[in-house]
């Protein structure tokens, strides 16, 4: 009985180190395991899905890879970005072309960036694998430029892992709006999804009542306004998958306020952080969603460069049970930058929610979402930075910290470079970040000691006038990954 027992702490171990998913406590904030329970260790594979990046004939695409050096990590590996089978923007197939079969990028060694670029509308959504050294923190990151049309500016996203359950607040359906889900399924099998709307009376009707097929190794992009009549201005976007695992994001798109991606807010908690509202924005809307069956009662406070405040005239706000809540902010950050908390006033109810960002006025607005996100943890990573053009935001909702940053050696050469920050209680800061190489370089955050460190990455460009930016949070780089102790479940079969 007691082999038998082993055999299955062993299998859990190794099992956790080849998938990077363990169900076990995570490390404390300085790194360090809780005592007794756990030990960290690189995770040995990982893979990462890139939606298809746009619809528009004149299109630019960038796609930065970079992985973080780990220790501890194995010494071979390698990692890969592959075609998916694409879709048509119908979803009845057909869209694709020569470019499957050219790879974007090839990765490059732990510490050093790797770029590649397309352009045109036929650029598929990828499906990317790593293992061995490749494989701790492998972030890749998608940025679009559109010179002009429905989504103009400048479009950004962070490639994610596939999951079963997102919740997207802040989608739309309104006259002006194109806003699409892509769903990516990287495994052998097909995926079948159900995709949920909610606006601001509750479920909305929807045309499709027996779930979405993504075949094997494809990807589908779904036009919210096919699946329902219904105009609607907020909406929270729920994809949940029957079976197997897709990636998914919205591509939020407006015929006169530019575009940007809308990437899965946090799992739906009572207190959430938004971070990283830059300085000159010039209109902030906030969309939150319950899914339970209580009304949720938030506090909204503005973590500033010197403190919360409370925005005048928005104190508070009730979200619905089942419903969609819209509260629009102005230009709350009143030139300086900041992130939004948003803390129960009472009971804590679980809520998602995110921020739609406009910079610019009348026909040069630009817009960005923000989606409430988890802290740092242990790691977190941001690639495609440049010496212009970047702005790192850390905010320390509730308790001071410290934090290391280092900007990695550049695709054209150079050294890495390291600086160590402290973040005060209740503050949110955007920091000049350190610089060592040349090129295009990456970023790796690391809470060093303290309270939780929620962050976020803009990156600006502007072109005609117009005030292109995109805004990615920065949750873990699921880098690393904790395993029981075997010793310590020893010692209690011993008892």
């Amino acid at each position: 009985m007691n082999r038998t027992t082993l055999s299955l702490i062993a299998c859990t171990v190794a099992l956790a180190a080849v998938t990077g998913f363990a169900a076990f406590d995570p490390p404390a904030a300085s790194g360090t395991s809780a005592a007794g329970s756990a030990t960290e260790r690189p995770v040995e594979r990982t893979g990462l899905l890139c939606p298809a990046p746009s619809f528009s004939d004149i299109a630019d695409t960038a796609y930065t890879s970079f992985t973080p050096v780990t220790r501890g990590a194995d010494s071979g590996g390698k990692a890969t970005l592959e075609a998916a089978a694409e879709q048509s923007a119908d979803g009845k197939g057909g869209k694709g072309g020569g470019k499957k079969d050219q790879a974007v990028l090839t990765p490059r060694p732990p510490g050093t960036p790797a770029l590649g670029d397309t352009s045109g509308s036929d650029t598929p959504a990828l499906i990317g694998t790593a293992d061995g050294k490749y494989a701790p923190g492998w972030t890749v990151q998608e940025t679009t430029r559109i010179a002009a049309g429905t989504g103009r500016g400048l479009q950004g996203v962070t490639c994610t892992p596939a999951d079963t359950d997102f919740w997207f607040p802040g989608a739309s359906t309104a006259k002006g709006r194109t806003d699409y889900v892509h769903l990516t399924n990287p495994d052998d099998g097909a995926a079948v999804v159900d995709i949920k709307l909610y606006g601001k009376s509750g479920a909305v009707k929807t045309t499709v009542t027996d779930g979405i097929t993504v075949p094997p190794h494809s990807s589908e992009p779904v036009l919210l306004s096919t699946l329902t009549a219904d105009a609607q201005t907020d909406l929270t976007v729920h994809v949940g998958v029957r079976s197997g695992r897709v990636g998914a994001t919205v591509q939020a798109q407006d015929d006169a306020g530019g575009g940007d991606w809308l990437p899965a807010a946090a799992d739906p908690a009572g207190s959430l952080v938004l971070p990283g509202i830059p300085k000159d924005a010039t209109d902030v809307r906030l969309v939150a969603f319950t899914p339970g069956d209580d009304d949720a009662d938030l506090k909204v406070r503005l973590a500033s460069p010197n403190g919360s405040i409370t925005p005048a005239g928005n104190e508070t706000v009730h979200v619905k049970a089942g419903m969609t809540s819209a509260v629009d902010l102005g230009p709350v950050t009143r030139g300086e930058p900041g992130s939004l908390i948003l803390t129960p006033t009472d009971k804590a109810v679980p809520v998602v929610a995110a921020l739609r960002v406009v910079r610019g006025k009348g026909s040069s607005q630009e817009t960005a979402y923000i989606p409430a996100t988890a802290p740092v943890g242990r790691r977190a990573t941001a690639a495609d930075n440049s010496a212009k053009g970047t702005t790192l935001s850390l905010t320390a909702p509730t308790a001071d910290a410290t934090v290391k940053v280092t900007a990695s050696a550049g695709s054209d050469g150079g050294s890495p470079a390291t600086k160590t920050y402290t973040i005060k209680s209740g503050t949110s800061q955007d920091i000049g970040a350190p610089t060592g190489g040349k090129g295009t370089y990456a970023l790796t955050v690391e809470p060093v000691s303290g309270g939780p460190v929620y962050a976020a990455r803009t990156l600006t460009g502007s072109s005609d006038g117009v005030p292109g930016f995109t805004i990615q949070t920065l949750p873990s780089d699921r880098g690393l990954v904790a395993v029981p102790r075997a010793e310590q479940d020893l010692s209690v079969l011993q008892r």
